[in-house]
């Protein structure tokens, strides 16, 4: 571990992606673009560049804590922490339930106007070599509402037109890839989703807009300050390459934007 009190000096990426949201004494909450690991992972060893290294520039160089994780491929809200104990209060907060998020997706037919999931997931283990093994099954549970629809004449599966769904995404637990298996469950699956959605679909997107990327951006965050223990409302706007995709809704849009939908 780093030492917290003196800047890192090592040499990081000059062009930093992440946006700035919200910042404190304890805090820093940012944007992080689709496709940027939060951080270090067995599966990507490759990988150079962290969104930890560029919470880290805006900073000073001084080491910060992510308090939950953001898949790679999931763009939005992402908190760090400032020092240890903030994060391990706030990561207690997200543990217990106490944090409310929202997420924006875009997925494969139409939904009914609100709903309920509520179906057990298996444990999904980091480290692949384990996948054989017995793993537990925990209760995940998330709530949806629709907020557009629309019919493309494009034929995919084999009918003439093609229909999606943007949907408000609210779990309430918060088990590893819920989201994207949630809503396959419901035969919905998230446009984009490379593991758990319809292959068809992805390709027309990622050919029709020239970039194919996972259709869920966290938006919406509400929690009580892990110091100071006033409420937090926390928002951030799809990026550039969300917003490209969801031109196919047209008007059918909210008219007030996404940063509202807690």
């Amino acid at each position: 571990m780093p030492n917290n009190d003196q800047p890192d000096t090592r040499p990081l990426p000059d062009k930093n992606p992440l946006t700035e949201i919200y910042r404190d004494d304890w805090l820093l909450v940012v944007h992080k673009p689709a496709g940027l690991l939060v951080h270090r992972s067995p599966i990507d060893k490759h990988e150079t560049e962290f969104a930890l290294q560029y919470a880290r520039v805006m900073n000073g160089g001084k080491y910060v804590y992510p308090v939950h994780r953001l898949d790679r491929p999931t763009s939005g809200l992402l908190v760090f922490a400032r020092d240890p104990q903030t994060a391990s209060t706030l990561g207690k907060a997200m543990m217990a339930g106490a944090v409310r998020k929202t997420y924006l997706a875009m997925v494969r037919g139409w939904l009914p106007e609100q709903g309920i999931i509520d179906h057990p997931l298996r444990d999904e283990p980091e480290d692949k070599r384990r996948k054989g093994e017995p793993q537990a099954v925990r209760d995940a549970v998330t709530r949806y509402r629709r907020l557009a629809i629309t019919e493309i004449p494009v034929a995919i599966e084999g009918y003439p037109t093609s229909r999606y769904s943007l949907v408000a995404l609210y779990p309430e637990t918060g088990r590893k890839h819920q989201l994207r298996r949630h809503m396959k469950h419901i035969s919905h699956p998230i446009i984009g989703d490379a593991n758990h959605g319809r292959g068809r679909h992805n390709r027309y997107f990622a050919e029709r807009f020239g970039q194919g990327r996972l259709m869920l951006a966290a938006t919406g965050m509400a929690v009580l300050h892990p110091v100071t223990g006033e409420r937090l409302q926390l928002n951030a706007e799809p990026e550039a390459s969300f917003l490209k995709v969801l031109s196919i809704f047209g008007d059918r849009l909210p008219a007030s934007g996404f940063c509202q939908l807690l």
